[in-house]
């Protein structure tokens, strides 16, 4: 194994002497880290929503201040009638309109609020869902809070609901966002790369130089494995640096197995590129294969939508994407803090993968002797 080391050491000198990799090892975590959990969000801010205040009371006025002073709901209209507010909506300016209703704040008073008037844009039909649900309890929350002030209790059930949030108390998404980036950004670099290595020094010609040294394959898939395992886990330890200096999140679970994990898809990953790369004649075939598996990836791995929300038959597919496994990893390590024991299914997957692209990489690799 002593050629290992000097395969390895030429795998890195090769990295050093393309100036742009070392300044991407650096930059695309940061990159990645600062922007991905701000922009990929589900939640749902700004809506403009239009008010027609039919009681024009103090406690009509003061729920519009409630509903304005949310940071999802923004005041854009405010009509004398159901009409002048549709034609708001039908222009555009609005997405939301809340028609109060006469008599209610006497309905408050006597303790039977009456119901309020939403009517969403359900053009896009996830916006209008939460735009009524956002008024819903925001409405329900001023009611509680009205009877309280007088002394009585609701006279419908939601003043005796209480919902509590476990693991992830201020409902934050860039803490559900941000175990994702690791995976996303694994597969990106230590993924990526390697399916161009092999067919470059094919296209380059120095690969024929390899196949007339008595270095086994073994060693050989080793010398491309390794660098860029040491690559994932300096990218992992940069993010991670900059999920706690921006957001201040750290894994609520062991270090540890945050980091087993983490080694495991590296090589899982890279195996996966030296396949691909291994069966190209060129650089750009290896690229479109590689984007192309990239893309089955993404978009079964649960990064930006539910698993559970896809076809039964999707749900399965899932199975065989090692991103879904490392992201549903990540993610109950940093948010719930769960251990090796409970992680025992994508640890299982990961493992089997990795050893099966493992030496389909080295079985694949064309020596000749």
């Amino acid at each position: 194994m002593k050629s290992l080391r000097f395969l390895i050491a030429k795998e890195f000198k090769q990295m050093m002497r393309n100036r742009i990799l070392p300044v991407i090892f650096v930059l695309l975590p940061l990159l990645l880290m600062n922007s991905v959990p701000r922009i990929a969000t589900q939640e749902i801010k700004g809506l403009k929503f239009a008010i027609v205040d039919n009681d024009h009371s103090s406690l009509s006025e003061r729920l519009t201040h409630k509903i304005d002073a949310s940071s999802y709901l923004d005041l854009a209209a405010t009509c004398h009638s159901h009409k002048e507010a549709m034609m708001q909506m039908e222009s555009g300016n609005v997405d939301v309109i809340i028609e109060i209703p006469h008599n209610y704040e006497r309905g408050m008073v006597t303790g039977n609020p009456e119901q309020l008037g939403i009517l969403t844009n359900a053009t896009n039909g996830v916006k209008g869902s939460m735009a009524a649900t956002y008024v819903t309890m925001i409405a329900q929350s001023h009611a509680v809070d009205i009877m309280d002030e007088m002394g009585k209790e609701m006279p419908a059930m939601e003043g005796n609901i209480q919902a509590m949030f476990l693991f992830n108390t201020h409902l934050d998404y860039r803490l559900y966002m941000i175990p994702a980036i690791f995976g996303l950004l694994l597969t990106l670099i230590v993924g990526f790369l390697p399916a161009l290595n092999i067919v470059s020094e094919k296209e380059r010609g120095t690969i024929e130089q390899m196949n007339v040294t008595p270095v086994g394959k073994l060693e050989f898939v080793l010398s491309k494995l390794v660098p860029y395992w040491a690559v994932g886990i300096v990218m992992s330890v940069l993010s991670l640096g900059a999920a706690r200096g921006i957001y201040g999140f750290m894994p609520a679970g062991n270090i540890g197995t945050f980091f087993l994990f983490i080694s495991l898809f590296c090589l899982l990953v890279s195996a996966v590129g030296l396949v691909i790369s291994n069966y190209s004649n060129t650089t750009q075939q290896a690229a479109l294969t590689m984007y192309f598996f990239l893309v089955i990836f993404i978009l079964m791995s649960g990064l930006l939508t539910p698993i559970r929300s896809m076809p039964e038959w999707a749900q399965w597919f899932t199975l065989a994407n090692p991103l879904r496994h490392i992201i549903e990893a990540m993610r109950s390590i940093y948010i719930k803090g769960s251990t090796i024991a409970e992680l025992r299914q994508p640890l299982i997957y990961l493992t089997s993968m990795a050893c099966v692209f493992g030496v389909w990489a080295i079985v694949s690799y064309k020596k000749n002797q």
